[in-house]
């Protein structure tokens, strides 16, 4: 009798310490379960809070127009203008015609209109060349150019026109004084009315020059 209840005492003890352990097992498993639910809510909140920031920090820049472009200009204005401040010009070696034959040439380097320092007005001419002594030899010591008796024709009217005065101009240019192959400059103040654009020049003893233009 007493090893039978001995016997159930046993097996008693035995299913109260399976109960315990069984219990004890579920507490764990659940407090596990809790633990990863409460893991998973605190990321999906720290994801949620960083997506805005991510986004504003990616945004491409606002485009703002630049203060420093400038709209580019065409060129055509300035070549107009430099064009109209220059007018008409004579361009070198398009003037040249031989003077005492062959034995020299006279090329027009401008023809340029200039106020009368007297008078104020614009009705004086200014009219500069080049003399050339191109014979080696049989120039006569009385051969010059006589730049102060040099006149103009109007080709539209043939008005002519003549020097101011011998002070107005270089004189005359003695070609003996020349060397072959050599030059000299000279000028001479012709009277020429505004308006009038273009002119025939007569140099003393040279061929004569057309449809010169006057340069403003």
């Amino acid at each position: 009798m007493s090893t039978f209840l001995s016997s159930v005492a046993v097996l008693l003890s035995t299913l109260a310490l399976l109960c315990s352990g069984y219990t004890a097992y579920q507490v764990f498993t659940l407090q596990q379960t809790l633990n990863v639910a409460s893991v998973g809510n605190r990321n999906a909140t720290t994801s949620t809070q960083k997506t805005p920031s991510s986004e504003t920090s990616t945004a491409p820049p606002e485009n703002k127009p630049s203060s420093q472009e400038t709209p580019a200009f065409s060129s055509s204005t300035t070549t107009a203008q430099s064009t109209t401040s220059t007018g008409s010009a004579i361009k070198p070696g398009e003037f040249v015609q031989p003077s005492f034959g062959r034995k020299a040439e006279v090329e027009l380097l401008s023809l340029k209109r200039i106020k009368d320092p007297e008078t104020g007005n614009r009705d004086v001419v200014n009219l500069q060349m080049r003399i050339r002594r191109v014979a080696t030899d049989g120039i006569n010591p009385g051969e010059s150019v006589g730049v102060y008796n040099t006149t103009a024709r109007n080709p539209d009217t043939s008005e002519t026109y003549k020097g101011i005065n011998l002070k107005r101009s270089t004189g005359s240019v003695e070609l003996f004084s020349l060397r072959p192959q050599a030059s000299a400059d000279a000028y001479v103040w012709l009277r020429i009315p505004e308006g009038v654009n273009s002119i025939d020049v007569f140099v003393p003893d040279t061929a004569a020059f057309k449809n010169v233009p006057v340069s403003n």
